[in-house]
C-alpha cells in the first residue's frame, strides 16, 4: 500500500505519516500483513462452506443422485399436502375388472342353472344365452419328470472284453433338461435371485435337488446357450438409426484372475425401442465406447455429456435434458450471480419442455414447435455465455467459477442439445436408457457385482435377453428353453431380433 494508506483505503495526511513513529508504522503494517492472511483464510472457508453446503443440499434434483438417497425432510415432503380424497379409485376412474381367460383356455366349462323361483318356487325352464362367467384358477401340484438311464455292462464271450452302453446323443450328460436349465437363468437373471434362493426356489416349488456347484454350472450353460443371439442383437443396436447409451459402476472380483489390478468394472448399455445390448467392462474409456456403439457408427446418439462419447459427431448427438435441468437447478442454488443466471436458464428450460409436452400430446404440431424453439435457443445461448465472460482463476473454486466452468462446458457442445427438435423419433432425454439400467443397478446392490469374468457375461447376457425380450412382449422363459435346447443340439439360437428384422437378415443372406 503507499506509505500513507491504512488498510481498507483509509488515507491519512502525509505529514501526519511522516511524523508516526517507526514503531507504529511497523505495527501498522504487521496489521496489513495480518489483515491480508486473513481475508485469504476467510475467502478459502467461505468456498469451502459453499461446496460443503451444496453436498447437504443434493438431491435428486440437482444431482445425479437416486431419488432414494434424498432426505426424508426433503422440499418436495415438505409441499405434499395430505389429500381430502378417501383411499382407492375416485368417482369416474375407469374400473380394471379381473381378466377372464378364453373359453378354449379352460380345462372344464361347468354350468350352474336354477331349478326353481326363489320368489314363488316355480320350475324354471328356458336357456341363459349370456350367463355370468366365474373361473377359479388353481395351480396343480408340481411334480418333476425323472427319467433313469441305466447303462448296462456286459462281456463279450469272444475275447472277454467289459463294454458298457453310451447315453442317447439327446440325454444331458449333467442330468437337468433344458427347462431346468433355462428356469435356472430366469429365476437369476429376471428375478434376480442368489444363488442359494435359486437353490431354495427350485427344491421348494419344483421339486428339484440341486447343490450350489451345479446352479453356477446351469447359469454358465445358459450364458453360452444365448452368446450368438445376444452377439447378433450388438450388431442390430450398432446399425440402429437412433441409439441410447448409459454407463454405470459395477464390481467384479479375481476369483478366475481375469481382474489381477482390482480395476472397477463398468456395465454399458446401449438402447434401441425394440433391442438393448447390455456389456461389462473393466474400462469407461472411450475405446469401451466404441466398442459399444462399433467404431463406424453412423446413427443418432442420446447420452449425457461424459467424455468417452466425445469422439461422435455433435451432429450426430443429442444431449439429455434432464441432465442439464439439473445442472441448471444446482447453478440457480448457488449464491450471487449463479443464482440469477441458474433461474434464468431454468424458467427457459421448463418453457422448452412444456412446448414439447404438447408436441407430444398433439395439441402443438411439430412445425409449430420449430418456430417457437430458436427463441428459446437463444435466450438459453446467452444466459450460458453471460456466465462464461466471467474472468475467473485456474484454481478458483467459488460457486461462480463452478458455474462459469459449467457454463462454458455446455457452449462447447450447444449444438447437441437441439438435434431432437429438427429429428422425429429422436427424445430430449436419455430416459430410455436409465430405465433400462435400473435393473442392473438394483441387481448389482443386492448381488455385490460378480466374481468372475464369467459371471459378468451371464449378468449382461441376461439383462439382455430380459430386456429385449419384454420390450417385445415375448416369453422369457420359452425363448431360454429354446436356446438351451439349440445348444444341446447344435443348432443355431433362436433370434432377438424382432421377427420382421430377422426376415429381412435372412433373405439379405440368401440373396
Amino acid at each position: 500500500m503507499n506509505e500513507n494508506c491504512l488498510p481498507y483505503g483509509i488515507e491519512i495526511p502525509d505529514s501526519d505519516w511522516e511524523e508516526t513513529p517507526a514503531s507504529v508504522k511497523q505495527l501498522v503494517e504487521k496489521m496489513e500483513q495480518y489483515i491480508k492472511e486473513s481475508d485469504k483464510r476467510f475467502a478459502s472457508l467461505e468456498a469451502k462452506y459453499q461446496e460443503l453446503l451444496e453436498k447437504i443440499n443434493r438431491t435428486s434434483k440437482n444431482s445425479s443422485s437416486p431419488p432414494s438417497s434424498d432426505p426424508l425432510n426433503s422440499e418436495k415432503q415438505k409441499q405434499k399436502k395430505k389429500s381430502d380424497k378417501k383411499r382407492g379409485g375416485q368417482p369416474g376412474h375407469k374400473g380394471h375388472s379381473r381378466h377372464l381367460y378364453e373359453v378354449s383356455e379352460c380345462d372344464s366349462v361347468l354350468e350352474h342353472q336354477p331349478e326353481k323361483c326363489k320368489c314363488c318356487g316355480e320350475k324354471l325352464v328356458g336357456v341363459d344365452s349370456n350367463p355370468v362367467r366365474h373361473q377359479v384358477v388353481e395351480i396343480p401340484p408340481i411334480n418333476p419328470i425323472i427319467v433313469e438311464h441305466r447303462l448296462h455292462q456286459l462281456e463279450c464271450q469272444h475275447c472277454g472284453t467289459l463294454t458298457r452302453a453310451t447315453l442317447p446323443a439327446d440325454v444331458p450328460i449333467r442330468g437337468y433338461g433344458v427347462r431346468v436349465v433355462a428356469l435356472v437363468a430366469v429365476l437369476s437373471g429376471l428375478y434376480r435371485q442368489s444363488t442359494r434362493m435359486v437353490q431354495s426356489a427350485m427344491q421348494d416349488i419344483f421339486g428339484v435337488r440341486m447343490c450350489l456347484g451345479t446352479v453356477n454350472k446351469l447359469r454358465l450353460e445358459a450364458s453360452d446357450a444365448i452368446a450368438g443371439a445376444v452377439l447378433e442383437a450388438k450388431t442390430y443396436v450398432q446399425n440402429s438409426p437412433v441409439v441410447g447409451a448409459d454407463e454405470t459402476s459395477f464390481s467384479q472380483g479375481n476369483v478366475d484372475g481375469c481382474n489381477d489390478k482390482n480395476k472397477k468394472a463398468w456395465l454399458w448399455v446401449a438402447v434401441t425401442p425394440l433391442v438393448t445390448f447390455f456389456q461389462v467392462t473393466l474400462s469407461r474409456c472411450t475405446d469401451t465406447a466404441k466398442n459399444l456403439l462399433g467404431e463406424n457408427f453412423g446413427g443418432i446418439l442420446n447420452s449425457d455429456r461424459y467424455a468417452s462419447y466425445n469422439w461422435v459427431d455433435l451432429e450426430q448427438r443429442q444431449l439429455c435434458w434432464a441432465h442439464l435441468k439439473r445442472e441448471f437447478i444446482k447453478i440457480s442454488e448457488r449464491s450471487g450471480v449463479s443464482s440469477s443466471i441458474g433461474n434464468a436458464l431454468v424458467e427457459q428450460q421448463e418453457k422448452l419442455f412444456e412446448l414439447w409436452h404438447r408436441v407430444r400430446d398433439g395439441t402443438l404440431s411439430r412445425c409449430e414447435f420449430q418456430l417457437l424453439v430458436p427463441q428459446i435457443r437463444n435466450l438459453i445461448k446467452s444466459n450460458l455465455q453471460e456466465a462464461a465472460d466471467y474472468k475467473i482463476g485456474s484454481q478458483e473454486k467459488t460457486p461462480l467459477a463452478k458455474t462459469v466452468r459449467t457454463c462454458r462446458q455446455l457452449l462447447k457442445v450447444e449444438q447437441a442439445l437441439w438435434l431432437f427438435v429438427e429429428v422425429e423419433g429422436v427424445e430430449p432425454t436419455n430416459n430410455a436408457a436409465e430405465r433400462a439400467i435400473r435393473p442392473a443397478v438394483i441387481w448389482r446392490r443386492t448381488s455385490f457385482g460378480s466374481q468372475t469374468k464369467a459371471g459378468s457375461n451371464f449378468v449382461a447376457r441376461m439383462l439382455t435377453v430380459v430386456t429385449t425380450l419384454k420390450s417385445q412382449r415375448r416369453n422369457i422363459l420359452d425363448f431360454m428353453t429354446q436356446a438351451v435346447s439349440a445348444q444341446r443340439l447344435s443348432h443355431n439360437s433362436p433370434s432377438l431380433l424382432p421377427q420382421n428384422s430377422v426376415n429381412s437378415i435372412s433373405v439379405k443372406n440368401t440373396a
